[in-house]
């Protein structure tokens, strides 16, 4: 009896080895993952803290002289106030709008049928595969037109309906039993009425990853802003970096020290969500 118990005790022993060396793996695997994507971030902070002749020096620098006064040069340079202002009342504005098509148009195709939905569906996803270099021109021309070039609907009513985010929520609809729609039938609920007080907060962690998502597109969002504007009254941030670049040359230190802090608030806006993002895209992700 002993013998067999001290068996079954080493086929244990060794059967959870296989197992201990795959969490090892992937631990080891998510580690190096982890330096890689953090790498850059840390690139960019020596490098803002580096002397002038150490960031042209051919010899990579890994340990920062600790310049603080780079910041203090880079916050010198640019009217940042207006630059965060501007960024963060087109980002809001962006995500709200988007926010807003993105649950209108996820709920009518997740639950409604109507003639030519699966076409108009996959049209709009077909959008996704056209690069926004290719309706440059056009979309300036109709702005152009408008005008508004220079002001703060042409950086957010051009990016106020989210593809991934239609989908998104279409993906999370489908998902939800049809009992509930028939229990708000019979509690006398209207579509928008189920929509708001039903479908609406269910689908919350998917609009918080919509959100997150168009956050973070628009702030770093660099090209269309920069053809649109003309002024720094409505000129975002990372239009703002371009301060560093005159015909002179680069000011490396001065331009990594920009981009640190312009880059601080979106890793914290992301620290912050992260738990949401996980679960939205999970909820979103159940039914196809």
């Amino acid at each position: 009896m002993s013998t067999s118990r001290a068996s079954t005790r080493r086929t244990r022993r060794f059967s959870l080895k296989p197992r201990h060396t795959r969490l090892v793996l992937l631990y080891l695997v998510a580690a190096i993952a982890g330096l890689i994507a953090l790498f850059p971030l840390y690139w960019v902070f020596v490098t803002s803290l580096l002397t002038q002749r150490s960031a042209f020096d051919v010899i990579p620098h890994f340990w920062p002289d600790w310049q603080w006064t780079n910041y203090a040069k880079a916050w010198s340079m640019a009217p940042w106030v207006q630059y965060f202002i501007n960024s963060i009342f087109i980002a809001l504005c962006t995500v709200a709008l988007a926010i807003v098509t993105s649950l209108l148009a996820g709920y009518a195709f997740g639950t409604m049928k109507f003639s030519g939905q699966r076409l108009l569906f996959l049209a709009i996803l077909g959008l996704i595969m056209v690069p926004f270099e290719a309706t440059l021109i056009p979309s300036y021309l109709v702005v152009s037109t408008l005008h508004w070039v220079d002001t703060y609907q042409a950086q957010i009513i051009p990016f106020g309906v989210s593809i991934s985010g239609i989908f998104l929520l279409r993906q999370f609809f489908l998902s939800l039993p049809p009992s509930l729609w028939e229990a708000a039938q019979i509690d006398g609920c209207s579509r928008f009425k189920y929509l708001w007080l039903v479908a609406g907060p269910l689908a919350l962690p998917a609009l918080a990853v919509i959100a997150l998502q168009v956050f973070i597109g628009s702030w770093n969002a660099f090209l269309w802003p920069y053809v649109v504007t003309n002024s720094d009254s409505f000129r975002p941030i990372e239009v703002g970096l371009r301060s560093f670049i005159a015909a002179e040359g680069t000011d490396p230190t001065a331009l990594a020290a920009a981009a640190s802090f312009t880059t601080l608030p979106i890793l914290v806006v992301f620290l912050i969500a992260q738990r949401q993002f996980i679960e939205g895209v999970s909820a979103g992700s159940t039914k196809g």
